[in-house]
């Protein structure tokens, strides 16, 4: 039906056919990427390995860029898990779940649930159309299988009610952070400017707005397991003056957080210009987070 969204499958080096308009190309409406999913999940392989593990945030940095030439950024179909990738086929194991790569000794430590949200606040704030595998949205660890007789399967979901504290804080996160996407148009926007990676302090961060309109946004997204307190990360803004903290990870580890480490809801960017930006400010962030900063409170 032509209201239906048409997604490639379509893996070849030349992608872009797949969402290229006939008779160039074959006329679907999105097709996948897999940019943003290999560098997400090769950087959370990376971060495991410890607090002085050294993190190569290139891969992440390319994957948010407009992939293989897509007319628009929306076409690109993004994931961090989907069917083929988390399948466990009878004993065939493929890849981990996000929460188990983030962390293999427990998906349920401070580590595992920070890390996720890091992973999941990249793809829900990337250009492109972001795709949640199920029980991704609330932190689930197991393996998919196809198979209707593999019991030990199925997506948990009494851990939503009064089993698991730690998949309902996921869940308001995920559900919190797709309610900002939603407000913010610079989130569903096309343009993205990528600021230099900071491996040294496992930094990422990406200017978003609407063009000829701006409602700007900037991203942060941070895997250093310490905090940077009292405004010590200097980072640029694209505009001087007042910036909104609208979203912040930390308040949702054990939702709400007493401790969370943030700028309290704003910082003011009056400093030199950084970055190829127009001014910068001095940032508190928390140990494996991710803060959004925007002109307005959104729509």
């Amino acid at each position: 039906m032509p209201s239906a969204i048409l997604i490639a499958e379509y893996w070849t080096d030349e992608r872009w056919l797949a969402v290229l308009r006939p008779p160039a190309g074959m006329g679907f409406d999105l097709g996948y990427a897999d940019g943003i999913r290999d560098g997400v999940r090769g950087l959370l392989v990376q971060a495991a390995g410890g607090a002085s593990a050294s993190v190569d945030l290139e891969p992440v940095r390319r994957g948010l860029q407009r992939p293989w030439n897509v007319p628009v950024a929306w076409q690109a179909y993004n994931c961090l898990e989907n069917h083929d990738l988390v399948l466990d086929a009878d004993g065939d194991h493929r890849h981990p779940r996000i929460a188990k790569l983030a962390d293999w000794a427990d998906p349920r430590s401070w580590l595992a649930r920070s890390r996720a949200r890091v992973a999941t606040g990249l793809l829900l704030t990337a250009p492109g159309t972001p795709m949640l595998f199920m029980g991704q949205e609330f932190l689930e660890d197991k393996l998919w299988s196809d198979n209707p007789h593999r019991p030990d399967r199925l997506i948990w979901w009494g851990g939503l009610t009064a089993g698991d504290s730690s998949m309902r804080d996921h869940h308001r996160f995920t559900r919190d952070l797709i309610s900002l996407r939603r407000r913010h148009p610079a989130l569903r926007a096309d343009p993205v400017e990528v600021y230099p990676a900071d491996d040294l302090n496992r930094v990422l961060a990406y200017h978003r707005w609407v063009p000829g309109t701006g409602r700007d946004v900037v991203v942060v997204v941070c895997l250093s397991e310490t905090t940077f307190y009292d405004h010590s990360y200097a980072l640029g803004f694209p505009l001087p003056g007042r910036w909104l903290e609208v979203f912040n990870s930390d308040v949702y580890d054990h939702f709400p957080n007493p401790w969370a480490q943030g700028n309290a809801g704003e910082i003011i960017a009056d400093g030199p210009p950084m970055h190829g930006m127009a001014s910068s400010a001095g940032l508190t962030i928390a140990a494996n987070s991710v803060l959004v900063f925007a002109r307005d409170l959104g729509d």
